[in-house]
C-alpha cells in the first residue's frame, strides 16, 4: 500500500475514503439488482420508468436514493435491460362477403370506462405450428375486459372473448364495438351479438392498423413483456400463460397513459 500510495503521489486516507465510498456503490447496486430481480418476476420485462414508479417505496425502505440515470446505468451494466420485438404475421383478413361498418371514433373524445371496446387477434406460437389469442380491450381503462385462445382463426374463439366480456362487464349501455374488417367481426353471428346488445359498431377504413392502434399496442406488450412471444408445448400450454400474462397486465402492470396507474383500478374507477 505504501509503495503505490508513493507512485500515485496519495495519501492513505484518500485511497481508504476511496474504497468506502466504492465500496457503498457496489453495495447500493447489489441491493438494486435484488430488488429489480424480485419485482421481474412477475413484470419481467418492465421497463425503467415503470420500475422507478411500482419499486418507489422499496427503494425508500432500503434508504436508497435511485434516481432514473442510475438506475438505468445500474440495468445497462448488469444485462438487464428489457429490448422490443417487432412482430409481422397477418391476422386480418378483410376480403369477404360481410358487411363493413364505418369508423365512427375516430373524432370521438372517449372519457370513461365501457365507452368503447377494441377488438384484435394475435399470433401465439406452439410446437405444433399457431394458435391465435382474441382480446378485447376498454380504451379508457386499457384492461383487458375478454379475451379467449383457440387453435385456429375461426370464429369461435372472437365470439366466446365477446360473450366473456358482456358477461363480466355487465353494464354496457352506449357502448361502442371497434374492431378491424376481419371476417370474425363483420360475420353476422358476431355482429347479430352485438346489436342484439345494443352495442354500436366501429371498423377500421384505411391503414387499419393505425385505425386500431390501441388493439396493436396491448397484443405488443403481452408479448414483449409477459412473455407470450416464445414458442408453447401445446395449446393447453399456452392458454396457461395467457391467462397468467393477462392477470398481470390487469391487475399489476403500470401505465404511463393512464398517469403509472394498472388498467383494473382506472376501470373500477371509471366505470
Amino acid at each position: 500500500m505504501t509503495t503505490i500510495c508513493r507512485c500515485f503521489d496519495l495519501k492513505r486516507d484518500a485511497y481508504y475514503k476511496y474504497k468506502r465510498r466504492e465500496d457503498q456503490r457496489l453495495e447500493i447496486e447489489r441491493q438494486v439488482v435484488r430488488i429489480v430481480k424480485q419485482r421481474r418476476k412477475s413484470l419481467p420485462r418492465e421497463g425503467v420508468r415503470k420500475l422507478m414508479r411500482s419499486l418507489n417505496n422499496e427503494f425508500e425502505t432500503a434508504h436508497l436514493k435511485v434516481g432514473r440515470d442510475t438506475l438505468f446505468n445500474i440495468l445497462r451494466k448488469h444485462n438487464m435491460l428489457t429490448l422490443r420485438k417487432k412482430y409481422a404475421t397477418k391476422t386480418t383478413n378483410s376480403m369477404h362477403r360481410f358487411y363493413k361498418y364505418k369508423n365512427i371514433i375516430k373524432e370521438l373524445k372517449v372519457s370513461r370506462a365501457n365507452q368503447v371496446w377494441v377488438s384484435d387477434i394475435t399470433y401465439i406460437r406452439t410446437v405444433k405450428g399457431f394458435c391465435y389469442l382474441a382480446l378485447i380491450t376498454d380504451m379508457h381503462s386499457r384492461k383487458i375486459v375478454g379475451y379467449d385462445i383457440s387453435n385456429s382463426l375461426e370464429l369461435k374463439g372472437c365470439v366466446r372473448a365477446l360473450n366473456k366480456a358482456i358477461y363480466q362487464v355487465k353494464n354496457i349501455k352506449g357502448l361502442i364495438h371497434h374492431s378491424d374488417r376481419g371476417f370474425q367481426y363483420c360475420s353476422t353471428t358476431y355482429t347479430q351479438i352485438l346489436l342484439k346488445n345494443k352495442v354500436q359498431i366501429s371498423m377500421t377504413e384505411d391503414n387499419h392498423c393505425y385505425e386500431n392502434a390501441l388493439a396493436e399496442r396491448v397484443n405488443g406488450i403481452l408479448k414483449d413483456e409477459f412473455y407470450l412471444d416464445q414458442t408453447f408445448t401445446d395449446l393447453a400450454h399456452a392458454k396457461r400463460a395467457a391467462k397468467n400474462a393477462i392477470k398481470l397486465y390487469n391487475e399489476i402492470r403500470l401505465h404511463l397513459s393512464l398517469d403509472y396507474q394498472t388498467p383494473n383500478a382506472v376501470h373500477q374507477n371509471a366505470a
